[in-house]
Parts: C-alpha cells; structure tokens; sequence
C-alpha cells in the first residue's frame, strides 16, 4: 500500500472504478488501503478480520462508486464510512453466529438436564458415543484434530486459530469444514 494521494486523484480514481476500470480499483487500494486498514483494525481488532473487511469494503467500493458524490463528501470520508459499515457489519455477525452455538448448546445441555439423574441408560449411551467420538477424533490428521479441539472446546473464531497456530486463514476453515464431515460420516457409524 503506497502513497497517499490528494482528494482530487482519489476522487479521480473512484470516477474511474464507476467506469468499471480494474487498474484504477488496483491504484485505489495502493494509494488509500492502509489508511483503510486502519479503520477497519481499530473496529473489529484482529488483523485477519481487518484485511477481510477491507476486502469487502473494497467490493462495496466497486459497486457503488458509481454513487459517490465528491460534493456530499471527501473521497476518504465516503470509503471510511464504508469500511467501518463493513467492519460492524462483520462484528454484528460474529456475535450472531457466537449466539447460535451458544443456544445450541444451551438447548442440548437443557434436554439433557431435563430427564434430571441420568439413568444407568443415558450413562452407557454417553459412554459409548464419548468411545466413538474419541475414535472418531482419532482418525483425523493431528493438525485437524488439534484445529477442531481448540474451535469447540476453547470457542475459538476462525481468526482467533489462524492468528494462534499461524496458518492462513482458509486453511483453517477449510480443516474446519472438512473435519467436521469426516466425523459427521465417522459418527454415523456408531449411531
């Protein structure tokens, strides 16, 4: 990200994304993305998260340069508010998803506390679906394994696990999801 420009290049600039022109997105990024970043890291604060928002912002940026008005306000301004709008849209979400999991696990935990004691039963059954996720686990590649551990029993984002084991931020997901089928198939099994 390099040099910054004044308001009238960048203004320049976004005239020219309207026009659907990539090299003038390419030159806005270098001359106002790490001003951009800024505000995306004091938002949502870790440096994954931010270069995602930025990249959204910049998508946004493309749709609807077209409706940027230089008279209404600075070219920064008006791609500030955007990459903030992003930034919160992203924190809305991860609250969102954090309250999902947390209700699903609410409401397991609540069924399972329904039936009160937990009959000789629900204690074998418990038992030998604990043995086969253990199992299960077991066939996954340690890097999986140690992946899915510390997103469900840690309650770490994303972001959060590739910052921590220092991977791309893909990969972490794509184990995620793929881990995630396996055992699903692995469990079935055992059902």
């Amino acid at each position: 990200m390099g040099t910054p420009c004044t308001d009238q290049e960048l203004m320049d600039l976004i005239e020219r994304v309207a026009r659907r022109d990539d090299a003038a997105l390419k030159l806005l990024y270098d001359r106002a993305g790490s001003r951009l970043y800024g505000v995306a890291l004091r938002v949502v604060g870790q440096r994954e998260a931010a270069e995602d928002v930025l990249q959204e912002a910049f998508l946004a940026i493309w749709r609807t340069a077209a409706g940027y008005h230089a008279t209404l306000s600075p070219p920064l301004a008006w791609m500030g508010m955007i990459v903030r709008s992003r930034a919160l849209d992203h924190l809305r979400r991860r609250v969102s998803d954090r309250a999902h999991l947390t209700q699903e696990f609410d409401d397991a935990v609540a069924q399972t506390l329904q039936g009160g004691d937990p009959t000789p039963a629900d204690l074998t059954e418990a038992s030998q679906e604990a043995t086969a996720l253990h199992q299960c686990l077991g066939r996954l590649e340690n890097r999986q394994r140690e992946v899915v551990s510390l997103a469900y029993l840690r309650d770490m984002s994303h972001g959060e696990l590739a910052e921590q084991l220092q991977l791309p931020l893909g990969t972490v997901k794509t184990w995620i999801r793929r881990s995630l089928e396996k055992l699903r198939d692995c469990m079935a099994r055992y059902a």
